[in-house]
């Protein structure tokens, strides 16, 4: 009884194609146990079976073929279950993205959103307690946020100080570009203090278009769409920072139907020509 089998036999015995079969050896992954050296044809042992169905379930999970590799070479089972273990985590975080990615589409289509009001005000300037990264990259923008968010207001708790409003943030226009820009987080109180990265800040006063938003932060787009369009209709001059206030968020409930976010942007009339 042979051990070898030819490669359209072991390409139906492991449901991968033979030009898989063929691909999979270029980039040394899985090489054929002989290759006849006068037609070039490959053939498998009935022991790389098992190699192979592990193969074709890592990359059915889109395991790139670098990462598919170390787990074949992997030392041991607790380091190949940790690099599967990995991807796995990978896989599930990019699902909770395209399920949130899914939802937005769906409401969009099914309810589009009617214009949001806009309108002007005059914010006049307060102390407050901030956080600011002059360089921040967009990639790395949401994960900042909360933590910088966390800290600042466990600051507040443990100094026992008296918040005056919402939390908000400052951010650069580029970083909405997907450009690296600077970006602050602040939580209004009566005596800010210097604790760490946490300085005081004097949020200054600005006349502002502004308008609020009420739901998941993965379509605030809509909002800032309204905002920009009436800044750009009124032919409104802005400043380079856009300020959002967090009325109600992620901290307050995990309901992100009922987060409500104001936004703001600085504007100066354009002259009259």
């Amino acid at each position: 009884m042979t051990n070898i089998v030819s490669v359209g036999r072991f390409a139906t015995m492991t449901h991968l194609s033979v030009k898989t079969l063929r691909h999979y050896h270029h980039v040394g992954l899985l090489e054929p146990a002989e290759i006849d050296s006068r037609t070039g044809y490959r053939y498998y042992t009935l022991e790389q079976l098992p190699t192979a169905q592990l193969i074709r379930r890592l990359r059915d999970l889109r395991m790139p073929v670098a990462d598919v590799r170390a787990v074949l070479v992997a030392d041991n089972p607790t380091a190949r279950d940790s690099l599967i273990s990995a991807h796995m985590d990978h896989l599930e975080t990019e699902l909770v993205k395209t399920q949130a990615a899914v939802n937005s589409l769906r409401a969009l289509l099914d309810s589009p959103a009617g214009p949001q009001p806009v309108h002007r005000r005059a914010e006049s300037s307060f102390s407050a307690l901030a956080i600011t990264e002059d360089t921040l990259d967009p990639a790395d923008i949401e994960a900042w946020w909360h933590g910088a968010l966390a800290e600042l207001r466990r600051a507040t708790a443990d100094h026992g100080l008296l918040v005056t409003g919402p939390a908000g943030g400052l951010y650069d226009e580029c970083l909405f570009q997907h450009e690296p820009g600077a970006a602050t987080v602040f939580i209004p109180v009566t005596t800010p203090l210097d604790v760490g990265r946490i300085k005081p800040l004097t949020i200054p006063a600005a006349e502002v278009a502004v308008t609020t938003y009420q739901g998941p932060h993965t379509d605030i787009d809509l909002a800032y769409a309204q905002l920009g369009s009436f800044v750009a209709e009124h032919e409104l001059a802005v400043g380079w920072q856009l300020r959002e206030h967090y009325h109600h968020d992620h901290s307050h409930t995990s309901d992100h139907t009922r987060w409500r976010t104001e936004i703001a942007w600085p504007i100066i009339d354009s002259p009259a020509e």
